[in-house]
């Protein structure tokens, strides 16, 4: 009886120690993207923050899952960033990958990730493709994409007369997306396309394409770019006098940050789509102000934000899932809704398309502005099951797959 004894209390120990161990998961978060280039402001090191803020968030109530956060520059080269992936993968321990502004590095971020069956979730990369005909079991893109900027400003600028388009956009997967979004939206909403021009990425001198876009007679001159290359563009059209001339210009990727660097006085009165934004509610209002407390005062942007709300319904799903197996994590990450403070009400759909409402702003004009934050006023609010892509539409490969 006393051997009986201790071995059933060895057994009891064992299964204890092993269900310890089962519950103790540690984690490994990899936040690339651009660090000190064009897109820095738009995510950069204020993403990095973002995401501890998660991780401190999530430890802070749930003790078995231990959550560690590193970052690095992809310097907005898909080379580098496929590099970095790999070595993070094979050598770091890395079990996701975040935010990737630059499309073409998202891309290539998106197939390394794909071949070591581990997790990406893009916040700053914007291309469409990666929910479309480059769709991954293993990715989940956040926030926005080309098709909802489209839809967004591209739709509401043509309902409202401005047509024809002409297109100043940026020479690499982005630009190009893009492009092709805003065109088939502005077509679709009874407008026409005029002609577009390609400049280089981190261009200075936009006098020539502006020209173009002036002589080509269009109504609305669609900026296919973003950060620095939108604020330069910008910039020197108010110099150009083209807004003054008659023509409108739609950035079609703004962020926060790009009209807090320009200023009201030459962003006034533009019309952009956004995901977030930090003035919106009380929730909003909240997380910023806790961001801006660990990063030199800034309001975070958009992406920002949605590396901090995309990494609470990973970890989240961690917990549930019990393992951070990236095909299990996955499937508990799009069976689980998505009812977030700063995002709203959606869904991870088959995809990878992370769903959720859409907001069309305009810049106020800075008589209007009670803040240096004070940006935006709110004309429409796009719906979830309006604001992205309908899934049949996106030639993604999963959606036939599961069907």
């Amino acid at each position: 009886m006393k051997r009986r004894s201790l071995l059933l209390a060895a057994a009891l120990l064992g299964l204890a120690a092993g269900g310890a161990h089962a519950e103790d998961i540690d984690v490994k978060l990899g936040v690339l993207n651009d660090m000190s280039g064009l897109y820095a402001d738009i995510s950069g090191p204020g993403s990095v923050v973002a995401a501890q803020m998660a991780a401190d968030d999530f430890m802070a109530k749930n003790k078995g899952v231990k959550v560690q956060v590193i970052g690095a520059d992809h310097q907005n080269k898909p080379d580098v960033g496929s590099a970095i992936a790999r070595k993070w993968y094979d050598q770091e321990g890395v079990d996701v990958i975040m935010d990737t502004t630059t499309s073409s590095v998202a891309l290539a971020v998106n197939d390394v990730t794909r071949e070591k069956d581990k997790i990406f979730l893009v916040s700053g990369g914007g291309t469409s493709d990666l929910t479309g005909a480059k769709c991954s079991p293993n990715t989940v893109h956040w926030t926005y994409d080309t098709w909802a900027l489209a839809n967004g400003t591209g739709s509401a600028l043509t309902k409202q007369g401005g047509t024809p388009w002409f297109f100043i956009t940026a020479d690499y997967a982005f630009g190009a997306a893009l492009e092709r979004d805003a065109s088939a939206a502005v077509k679709k909403a009874g407008g026409k396309v005029a002609g577009s021009v390609k400049h280089p990425l981190s261009a200075t001198d936009f006098s020539s394409f502006l020209l173009q876009a002036q002589a080509s007679g269009a109504k609305v001159i669609g900026l296919a770019n973003a950060g620095s290359d939108l604020i330069n563009a910008i910039k020197q059209a108010s110099e150009f006098g083209i807004t003054q001339g008659g023509q409108s210009l739609a950035g079609l990727l703004i962020f926060s940050s790009d009209v807090k660097a320009m200023g009201l006085q030459a962003a006034q009165g533009l019309l952009l789509t956004e995901a977030f934004y930090w003035d919106l509610n009380d929730d909003t209002r909240a997380f910023s102000k806790r961001f801006a407390e660990k990063f030199n005062g800034r309001m975070p942007t958009s992406a920002q934000a949605g590396v901090y709300s995309s990494a609470m319904h990973y970890l989240n799903a961690v917990k549930d899932a019990k393992t951070k197996d990236a095909q299990k994590v996955m499937a508990q990450m799009r069976a689980t809704p998505i009812d977030d403070p700063l995002f709203g009400k959606g869904e991870v759909r088959i995809d990878g398309r992370a769903t959720h409402p859409m907001y069309l702003f305009r810049v106020k004009k800075p008589a209007d502005s009670k803040g240096p934050w004070d940006l935006y006023e709110l004309v429409a609010t796009i719906p979830a099951n309006e604001a992205f892509r309908p899934l049949a539409d996106g030639g993604c490969p999963l959606v036939a797959q599961a069907k």
